[in-house]
């Protein structure tokens, strides 16, 4: 009887890099951040994070039969290429594609190491995924320039939005941190000091764009002085949806622990 599980090392390593392929993954990334850019927000979204399910699940099931170094130089290329190729970004949907990138990298890492927190890092990216596209869906921004002029429309969100953002980096006590911290501590337990540390120093390519957000979002305003006396902006509806996932990208952290054991 065929099972997934029967098969060798080559062909594994072939379904394994076309699964990779599918995710978006360096170098096979090309497609990525060109499909999202050419897409609405609510396709956006469905792509970076429902699309990526099946394949994460496939490669999930192939872990003990994958190369240790071909996920290895996938998973650090992935990081390295989602930092340098965002920094000079000024649409949203390029951006939010090589931080797809990028997060995807830290969860090839540790695939070989520990399934099951591959499969949590996905969650959590899902979700704060989720929360930043919902969030510009919501204001109906999609380049850097248009975020500074929702700040007199939507001040709760646009300050919800910046934390999001630096969730998505990855610093504490925000819920992005959580995978970040557990897949370094697994890298450090498997005596990957080397590749630790690549990978922490990698990180901050994709700390200066997301801080470069933050600066836009919050410290940058546009004139609030309409011209006409009929303002051409209406102020949208409060969003149930849109305040549950900010609020679960930001507070989860200290949940972290519970939801491994679940």
């Amino acid at each position: 009887e065929w099972s997934i599980l029967t098969l060798s090392n080559p062909p594994s390593t072939i379904i394994s890099i076309a699964l990779m392929m599918k995710l978006g993954l360096a170098p096979l990334h090309f497609w990525l951040p060109e499909v999202l850019q050419g897409v609405s927000l609510p396709t956006g979204l469905i792509l970076s994070t429902w699309q990526k399910l099946a394949p994460i699940s496939l490669l999930y099931q192939l872990s003990e039969l994958m190369n240790i170094y071909v996920i290895s130089i996938i998973g650090l290329t992935s990081v390295l290429v989602g930092g340098w190729g965002g920094i000079s970004q000024t649409q949203l949907r390029k951006i939010l594609a090589f931080s797809s990138i990028s997060h995807l990298g830290w969860m090839i890492i540790i695939l070989k190491f520990n399934p099951q927190l591959m499969m949590f890092n996905f969650l959590i990216y899902a979700l704060l995924t989720a929360a930043m596209f919902s969030s510009l869906i919501y204001m109906g921004a999609t380049k850097m320039s248009e975020i500074s002029t929702v700040w007199s429309k939507t001040p709760t969100l646009t300050s919800v939005m910046m934390l999001t953002l630096l969730s998505l980096a990855g610093l504490p006590p925000l819920t992005g941190f959580s995978p970040k911290l557990l897949i370094l501590s697994e890298l450090i337990k498997q005596n990957s000091l080397m590749l630790a540390t690549i990978v922490m120093l990698a990180a901050l390519l994709t700390l200066f764009f997301y801080l470069r957000l933050t600066y836009i979002v919050t410290l940058t305003l546009a004139p609030n002085a309409p011209s006409s006396a009929i303002s051409w902006r209406s102020s949208p509806k409060p969003s149930t949806l849109v305040a549950t996932l900010n609020s679960m990208a930001l507070i989860m952290f200290p949940l972290t622990p519970t939801l491994l054991l679940m």
